[in-house]
């Protein structure tokens, strides 16, 4: 509903997901998450498939429209791929359809196993994403409220940092490691997704993902979970 209203005031949005892998191993009824490889992909080709029914059917209640585009490291290190992947995206926009965006992991080996990633997780995609479609913000979803000065699960005194100018080696430390317990991500691969996007100019914003509302009051300039400023 969010999005659809966003979209709404006359923006364009573009949802980066993720969960393929988790989401099929639970289709298919496995015990835990796949360790092969070959399993791995079979889960992500069922999970991807599970992914967009879920999204074209909850869009669809507010008469919205939906693509799936699965990325994979050479669409965007090859300039001719990168240039069309633009241009598949812009034409999208236009026609007012929100693109779902996920790793091709069904096919692609490199951002489940290799040392080679190019995305790593759903954080680094969405600064890639971002910066493809040249945005103006990049919201990223946490299940924690925003930055913290200290590890908020450990120190009951942790405050949300509500702006950061700039991203310093002392900001990565406040970092840590990771911490999710979904994926690979943290609040350390928020912070470098945060550093890749606003180094090309793009406002970056970590907000909790539980509260989807809090977009509206992005939307109205408010305060909300930790603003990265734009570097350019």
């Amino acid at each position: 509903m969010v999005l659809s209203d966003v979209q709404n005031m006359g923006n364009e949005v573009i949802l980066v997901s993720s969960g393929a892998i988790a989401i099929g191993a639970q289709k298919l009824h496995m015990t835990h998450r796949p360790e092969s490889l070959r399993m791995k992909q079979a889960a992500a080709a069922v999970g991807q498939c599970e992914n967009m029914f879920l999204y074209d059917k909850f869009f669809g209640y507010y008469n919205k429209t939906v693509a799936q585009i699965l990325l994979n490291a050479d669409d965007i290190n090859d300039e001719v791929k990168k240039d069309n992947l633009a241009n598949t995206f812009g034409a999208l926009l236009e026609q007012g359809i929100i693109p779902i965006v996920n790793e091709n992991d069904s096919v692609s080996y490199t951002e489940i196993e290799s040392d080679e990633k190019l995305f790593g997780d759903n954080d680094m995609l969405s600064a890639v994403v971002a910066i493809l479609c040249k945005a103006d913000k990049l919201v990223i979803l946490s299940d924690i409220d925003g930055f913290y000065d200290k590890d908020p699960r450990f120190d009951k005194s942790a405050k949300v940092i509500s702006r950061i100018d700039e991203i310093t080696e002392e900001t990565y430390k406040l970092a840590g490691g990771a911490g999710s317990r979904r994926g690979t991500g943290g609040m350390r691969t928020k912070l470098e997704a945060a550093d890749m996007a606003t180094r090309q100019g793009i406002t970056t914003l970590v907000i909790n993902g539980k509260q989807p509302k809090t977009i509206y009051d992005i939307m109205e300039g408010k305060k909300v979970g930790t603003l990265f400023a734009a570097r350019k």
